[in-house]
Parts: structure tokens; sequence; C-alpha cells
């Protein structure tokens, strides 16, 4: 780590921050998970707005219009960690391996959306199957242009698998450079911080949700 990203990026970049035996990989980590369930809930305001122009697909008693912009998506804070520790490594795999950086851009966004789409299509087939009336329990995509056997969704597999690059190539590598740059105890002191914050954003939220106020 420590390396500066503003110069012309090469593969020596992109390597390196899968590192699962230090604080540092493990500090970033914890950072990471806080920062993108905050991130996520704005990045899933986003992605309804546009979903719902496009194809109208979105409820309006959807929840995301109404939770406030500091409710935590878990499910963004989980992706994270997952991704840092799965895409990251294979990220780094991919360019080692590759000759150019664009080359290994873009094929680790082909693997995400292919990753993506094969989950949703695995889940779908073992817990949305339509019941007698033809009728799906948790999501039809069956009238979508791009849908994949009335479960996964091409559309949305992008999506994911931009979020996904988007995330390994450049937001994880960030949190990793902004900690690599400070001396070790404000590295620490400044992830306390975010904890903090993360938990006020929390607890907040959350009695706003079971208060009412």
């Amino acid at each position: 780590m420590g390396k500066l990203r503003l110069h012309k990026l090469t593969e020596k970049d992109e390597i390196g921050y899968f590192a699962p035996k230090t604080w540092d990989f493990w500090r970033a980590l914890i950072a990471a998970f806080c920062i993108c369930n905050i991130l996520g809930h704005w990045l899933e305001l986003l992605y309804c707005v546009i979903m719902n122009a496009l194809f109208g697909i979105v409820e309006s008693d959807y929840v995301v219009w109404t939770d406030p912009w500091y409710h935590p998506y878990w499910v963004y804070g989980v992706g994270a960690v997952v991704m840092t520790l799965i895409l990251e490594p294979m990220k780094e795999w991919i360019v080692v391996r590759r000759k150019t950086l664009w080359g290994a851009l873009l094929e680790t966004f082909a693997i995400c959306v292919i990753l993506s789409m094969l989950m949703e299509l695995i889940i779908g087939l073992l817990v949305n199957q339509p019941d007698q009336f033809g009728e799906y329990p948790f999501w039809d995509n069956s009238e979508l242009p791009l849908n994949i056997m009335g479960q996964a969704w091409l559309v949305n597999d992008v999506f994911i698998g931009l979020v996904a690059v988007l995330y390994v190539w450049l937001l994880y590598p960030l949190i990793c450079e902004m900690f690599s740059h400070l001396r070790p105890r404000v590295a620490n002191c400044l992830l306390g911080l975010i904890i903090i914050v993360f938990a006020g954003c929390c607890t907040l939220s959350y009695l706003k949700l079971w208060l009412g106020f």
C-alpha cells in the first residue's frame, strides 16, 4: 500500500490491497463496511430513480423513498466485505495476468456481471418459483427485456457488475490509500471516528423507526 494514485496507473498501482495478514487490510475493510452501508442507501435511491424512469418497476411505497438519508442498507456493507474478500484478490490476479489494465478492468467487469446473473438465477430457481396461479412470490422479471428465465435480469446484473468494478478498482483502493498516508495512530483514530459516526447513524435511524419521531 502507500502508492499515490494521482499519476498514470500501472499494474503495481492495482495490486497489493489484498493483505489479510495485516491490520491495514482489516482497518480498511471495517471502514469500507461502515461507509458502504450509507453509500449503498444513496446508490439504491439513484438506481430506483433510474429504473423507475426507464421501466416503471419501482413501487411508490418502496421504503427507499421515505428512509432518512442516514439509514444503513446492510446488504451493501456486507456486499463490500464479500467483494473485498473474493473480488479483490481475483482482480489482482487478473491484473497480473493481463497485458493491459483496460483488459483487466473489462475482464473483471464481465466476470462480475456473469457471477451476478448466475447468483440471481440460482437463487430465483431455488426460492422464487411461481405458484399455481403463475405468480412469483418475491420478484417477477418475466416481462422485462433481457430477462433470463423470469428470474435474472441482465440490466440489473450489468448494474451490479458496474458497482462491483467501481468498488474494487476505485473505492476500496482509495480507502486503503487514505489510511496508508496517515500515521498508524491517526489512521486508527480516523477508523474510530468512522465507526462512531456510523453507529450514530444506526442509532438515530432505528430510534426514528421504532419511536416514530
